[in-house]
Formats: C-alpha cells, structure tokens, sequence
C-alpha cells in the first residue's frame, strides 16, 4: 500500500502499509472502474478549482491530492487496497474543509466536499458496507497509521540532544492534511464504536496535539473534543495521565490556540477526574492557567476565555479551590475593575460560584472583597449595563451576608453612611430581606 505524498528531495515518497482488513465475509472488492468512476467528478472539480499555496509555501495542496486519485486506464499495482486508501484520504481531506477557513483548505469549495461525501457512500455500497461509518471503522487501523506517520514526520524531537524540526525535510502542509484528515475521520466515528478504537484514535490524536504547529495542533484538539464526547469515562480512563499531560504541557505554549487548549483542559479533566476532586491533576492544571493568567493579566481575551470555561473544574473541585484562593482573588480583584464589562460579569458569576462552593471559610480575603465589590458599585455609575452589573453585586453581598453573618455585618458597617451608597444600602436591604421571606416559606 502506498501513499503517494511529493517532496521537496524527491519527486515521490511512498508510505508502506499492510492491507486493510476487511474482516466481514459479506464485503465485496469493488473494481478498478468502480473507483475510476468515483473519482472523475473530484478530479474534474479539481481541475477547475482555482488555487495558489499558502503564503510562504512551495507545497501544492491540490496536486497532493489529485495524487490520491486513480487515473483511468492504469490498473492498480497491489489492487484494491491501495485503491481504496488513497481514495479514502483524499476524500477525508476535502470533507475535513467544511467549515475550516485554514489556509491549507480554504480554497476547497462546497461542490468538491460534497463530491467527495458522496463519492464515500457510493464506495461503501459499492464494498456491501451498511454505511459510510462502518466502512470507515474497517479501514481506521491501516489509514490512521499512515495519517500519524505524516504528522510525526515533520514534528519537533525534543529528546535528543540537538533539538530539530523535521519540517526543514518535509513540509509541514503535509501534517497539516494529515491532521484535517484525521480528524474528520474520527469525527465520523460515534459511540460505542469509538471507544473499541480508542488503543488506535489516542496515539495519533496526541502526536497531533503535540506537534509544535498550531495548525495542526488545533485538530488534535477538536479531535479530543470529540473523542471525550462519544467514549465513557472508563474507556478514557486507561490513557487519562498521557492526555492530561499533554494538555498541562500546551497551556504555557499555546497563545493562539489558548481558548481551544482550555476548552479541551477543561473538558478532559471534568470527564476523567470528576469522581476525585482531591486529584492532582486539578492542582497542576489550574496552576498552568493561574501563572499562564498571571503573566498577562490585562490580556482580555485570554482572561474571558478562562472565566467563561472555568466553571465545570469549580463544580468539581469543591470545597479544594480554597488551596487557591491565594491566586485566584488577586486576579479577580484586578479583573472586577477592568474596561469591559464581559470580564466583570464573568467575574461576578465566577465569584457566586466559588462563594456557595466554599463560603469562603477562614479567608483572609472576605473583608476586601466586600471592600471591592462596593467599589464596583460606585464605579457601575457610568457603565452601560449599570443595573445588571449592580444586581450581580446584590446578589453576591447578600450571599456573602448568609454565609458570614456578624463578620458580615462588621465589614458592610463601613459603607452603610456612605452618601454614594444610599441607593446600594437600600436596594441591599430590600433584597435580603426578600431572600429571608423566601427562605422561610
């Protein structure tokens, strides 16, 4: 089997690979014109597709592609099997451009993707499969070892003593394919099946995730996404620390990619370790996020992506995030005062969280965040959503009152004769006391 991707030393590299295994009796080899018949509105589309390599690239997507392609009138020189692999993955890499602006496919037009979906349905009738899935399911070990040994080929070797970028011999468009072309293959994989091939899927998945470019590394990422999504927890389980590992190690390295590297952190750590929140995977994980916070506090976008995904490892972690007050209150006290109010509400919705989580027990912090808060009430004055904001704030004060009660009170007596606050106090009062009527009904 062979996988023909051009290279810059040679006109041709060939990928070896054993012959798919087509394990159920009732599938059928289509023939050499089956294919050829498939393949002609992809290659005519192709051919009238306008196209030009990415800036800074020499590599050609296009020909890449129209390689994977049988030509018509050359019989197949090892049969059905490379046939059906070279075909596989060039309608995998054009399928995979649905809704990708990369600019490795963003030329890839919606006639060429949906040829190419129909084209996959027609050969797993052609083979008597049931659906399009479950051909692929067939073929998954065999193409999945072709697509990582591309994506490792151009990936960084951090183990040896001289540390070198394969891509300076191959190109890392290849691994860019490569990773769309996986990751669409796994997208088309639901549960259960996908957890019989998780042994098969996770490998790859986590050279793509590691893989030094973000382009590439953002489909491991959208794969994992959807691999946590379609296994159960104990099929997870076996490869959890690899993964998680992984994940801590591109929270510092990955600013573009950051919301999509917290995304995943946050999902794989609620579904692997959601029956341990004294796991230390929560301790590293969220001290990546703090410090990686901490570096650039005024980063906005780096910081609502954080607030806005957090909440599920909060949930979790309980009454543990208190081993991170210290940490996290800084930031939330700098972040209360920030220019937008997306932050602020997100702020404010964080805090409600970890104050009925908690109830912020033995905190050196619960004197100056009753301080804040009531100098974010001031400051709402010339803020556009002023009455949300300020009814976030009640909410947190009045909360904040049933959790400390006489400590509580001590610290709100500072502010109750400010003439700046009489609407604060007021609107305060009414509120508890409504809460308490609430309660006691």
């Amino acid at each position: 089997m062979l996988l023909y991707l051009p290279l810059p030393s040679s006109p041709v590299c060939s990928f070896y690979l054993p012959a798919p295994r087509f394990a159920k009796p009732p599938h059928s080899i289509p023939s050499f014109a089956i294919s050829c018949r498939l393949s002609k509105p992809i290659r005519e589309s192709l051919s009238r597709t306008l196209y030009a390599p990415p800036v800074g690239s020499d590599v050609s997507i296009k020909l890449i592609l129209e390689s994977l392609l049988p030509c018509e009138g050359e019989p197949p020189a090892e049969g059905f099997p490379k046939e059906v692999m070279d075909f596989v993955l060039c309608c995998a890499a054009l399928a995979a451009a649905e809704g990708d602006d990369s600019p490795t496919l963003f030329w890839v037009t919606k006639d060429l993707i949906l040829a190419a979906k129909l084209s996959l349905r027609e050969l797993s009738r052609a083979a008597s499969f049931e659906s399009e899935r479950e051909m692929l399911v067939e073929l998954m070990p065999d193409v999945l070892s072709v697509v990582k040994g591309v994506i490792k080929e151009s990936s960084v070797d951090t183990k040896s003593e001289d540390i070198f970028a394969s891509s300076a011999k191959t190109p890392v468009d290849y691994a860019i394919v490569a990773a769309h072309q996986f990751r669409w293959l796994v997208s088309q994989v639901a549960y259960p099946d996908l957890g019989k091939l998780l042994w098969l899927v996770t490998p790859c998945a986590l050279t793509s995730l590691d893989h030094w470019s973000a382009a590439v590394k953002e489909q491991g990422i959208a794969s994992f996404i959807h691999i946590v999504k379609n296994v159960n927890a104990a099929e997870l389980s076996w490869y959890e620390e690899a993964i998680l590992d992984v994940c801590c190690s591109n929270i510092p390295a990955a600013d573009e990619l950051w919301h999509r590297v917290i995304e995943i952190s946050v999902l794989l750590l609620t579904s692997t370790q959601k029956a341990n929140p004294r796991s230390p995977w929560f301790e590293r994980m969220l001290n990546e996020m703090l410090s990686h916070l901490e570096r650039q506090p005024f980063n906005k976008e780096r910081r609502v992506s954080w607030l806005t995904q957090i909440e599920p490892v909060f949930s979790v972690m309980g009454l543990f995030i208190l081993a991170h007050f210290s940490r996290i209150f800084p930031l939330f006290f700098q972040w209360m005062h920030a220019d937008d109010e997306d932050t602020i509400l997100l702020v404010l919705g964080r805090l409600h969280t970890i104050i009925k989580l908690t109830w912020i027990r033995k905190s050196p912090h619960f004197e100056r965040l009753v301080d804040e808060l009531t100098l974010l009430y001031k400051e709402t004055a010339v803020r556009k959503n002023r009455e949300v904001i300020r009814h976030q704030i009640l909410r947190l004060l009045v909360l904040l009152q049933q959790c400390k009660g006489l400590q509580f009170q001590k610290t709100w007596d500072k502010h109750k004769n400010d003439p700046d606050l009489t609407m604060m106090v007021s609107s305060f009062n009414n509120l508890l006391n409504e809460t308490q009527t609430t309660s006691t009904r």
